[in-house]
Parts: C-alpha cells; structure tokens; sequence
C-alpha cells in the first residue's frame, strides 16, 4: 500500500500566515508532510476547502463513501477564517471535545473539524492554537502545574494548574521586534542574521530591572548607530534583549516562583532560556511540532477513534 493510501486521519495547523498539513497513518506516524501552505490570511472562508483539497488531494480514499477525518487547529476557526469556532471560556481544560464544531464540505471524502480557541474575559485575552499545543503537552505530561510560555509573534505565558488553563497573558513582543525592525528608524541599524548573547543578557538586564525606560534605550540603539558606528550584530541584539527585558518585567507574576516550559521556535526559545537562567530560573523547551500534533490527536481520539 503507498504511503498515501494508508493515511488515516490529516491533522492540519492553519495560522495566519502559513498551513502545516500532517498526514497520519493507522499506527499514528506521520507519513507526509506539508510545511508551507497558505495562511489564513490569504483566503476567503470560501476558499479554505478547495485549497485544502488541492493540497491534500493524493492524500484522500479512492472509495466513493470512504470519508477521512481531518482535524484543524488555529485560525481557521477565526470568524474570517473558514467556519468560526467561539471560543471556550477559561478557565477551562485547553479542548473541550464537545464543543469541537464539524463542518459541512462540498467533497464527501472529506470530515472536517475545527478546535475552538480560548477566550479570557478579565483582563480580555485570546488564543487560537496554543490550546492544541498545551493540550499536547498536557497529554504526555497530565500532572504538570505551572507556566508554559509559548514565545513567538504575541508571546503567551499560561498558568495550568489541574489540567486546565487558568489564566494567561499575551505580550506583542514578537510583533513589535519586527515592526521596529522593519518599519522604524531602527531599520536600518539592526539589519543582522547574527545575534551576540553577551549584548543581549546586557539590554535584557537593563530593561528588566528599570522597564520604563525601554522607549528611551531603543532610541539609543539608533544614536549608538549614528555616533558609535556599532555593528548591526549587537543593536539587533540589544534590542532583542530590551524587549523581552521589558516583558518578562511584566509577566512576573507568572513565572515567579513556577516550573516553566516553553513551546515555540527552538532558537527564540533559546533566547527566553537564557534570560530566565540570569532571573536563577530553568525553563525547559519541548518539540513544537511534537506537542501541536499530539494536541491535535489527542483531540480526535475519541471523535475518530484515533
């Protein structure tokens, strides 16, 4: 049997930006991958079926009444994404199996689900997709309690405690990192692949100690530039460094005192590591994709019998 026709259920993580599309054979092994999809960003909720089939066509049974179940996290159950599923109100376990919402498709090979993300009403907070990821790492490790801190575009630091989501709190850092860098007066200044650790802990420090005065040290990575002529290397370190200085400031009363585990890009956690390490905290970072997809199986394995 080729690799496609044992597919048995097609896990698929629909960001913003990018589709990843696992395909899943009976044993549970991954057997085909798609890694650079179209986000949802760049679809209309009438799209979202026929491109997901024109990605995923070799992939579905050739018998007429043969259906594959494919289970979705993330934005595609945005209300601009392809069906909105409401979000669940923490705190709350990170997915309910009953409030997954099913979809009605044009294709009858196909059974499409979509998980729902999680909504905070004080202070107001969101997520789509981290849930499937905690609910991940919650399944291979159901007595953990403490923080999971998912760094990336908007950071999240989540409070679990008894299996569920307690509270959390989102941190635009990423977001702002990339719109200093390509939409300021840094821009110019804090062009580099490379990132100087030593330069970094420094503006960490600084920040997190007197985070007030973040505005003013980024503005001095520019006179640092015009006056100093220092490298790109170490400004783009440095702010780096000043961001997340500043957040962690703010999510103390998170991580203060807590077990923390990190889920995210591998060397942006890093980066979070190492400023946890200088606070005298051990954060330990586990395989995002592993974590995204056993949250993904784990929310089907009563649905589909995975």
């Amino acid at each position: 049997m080729s690799k496609f026709g044992n597919i048995s259920l097609i896990a698929a993580d629909w960001g913003t930006s990018n589709l990843r599309v696992w395909g899943i054979d009976h044993q549970g092994k991954v057997v085909n991958t798609i890694t650079n999809g179209k986000g949802m960003s760049s679809l209309m909720p009438s799209e979202f079926e026929p491109y997901l089939i024109g990605l995923i066509e070799n992939w579905l049974p050739k018998e007429k009444k043969a259906k594959c179940p494919i289970i979705i996290c993330g934005m595609a159950g945005a209300k601009t994404g392809w069906k909105e599923a409401a979000y669940l109100k923490a705190p709350c376990p990170p997915i309910n199996e009953e409030k997954i919402i099913q979809l009605e498709t044009e294709d009858q090979r196909i059974s499409v689900s979509i998980i729902p993300g999680i909504m905070q009403k004080s202070p107001p907070d969101v997520m789509r997709g981290e849930e499937t990821q905690i609910a991940g790492y919650l399944s291979k490790n159901p007595d953990f309690d403490g923080i999971i801190c998912l760094p990336g575009t908007h950071t999240k630091w989540v409070h679990i405690s008894a299996g569920e989501i307690v509270s959390f709190k989102t941190f635009m850092t990423g977001e702002i990192f990339l719109s200093l860098s390509e939409h300021s007066i840094l821009k110019s200044s804090v062009q580099s692949d490379d990132l100087d650790p030593t330069s970094f802990l420094e503006a960490f420090e600084d920040t997190y100690s007197n985070p007030a005065l973040l505005s003013s040290k980024l503005f001095g990575l520019r006179a640092a530039d015009l006056l100093e002529n220092t490298s790109a290397k170490l400004l783009k370190s440095k702010l780096s460094g000043y961001l997340i200085g500043s957040e962690l400031a703010g999510a103390k009363s998170y991580w203060l005192g807590q077990n923390i585990v990190m889920i995210g890009n591998n060397d942006l956690c890093i980066l979070y590591q190492k400023a946890l390490k200088k606070l005298g905290l051990n954060a330990t970072i586990e395989n995002t994709q592993n974590v995204t997809l056993y949250g993904l199986q784990e929310a089907c394995r009563g649905r589909y019998n995975q």
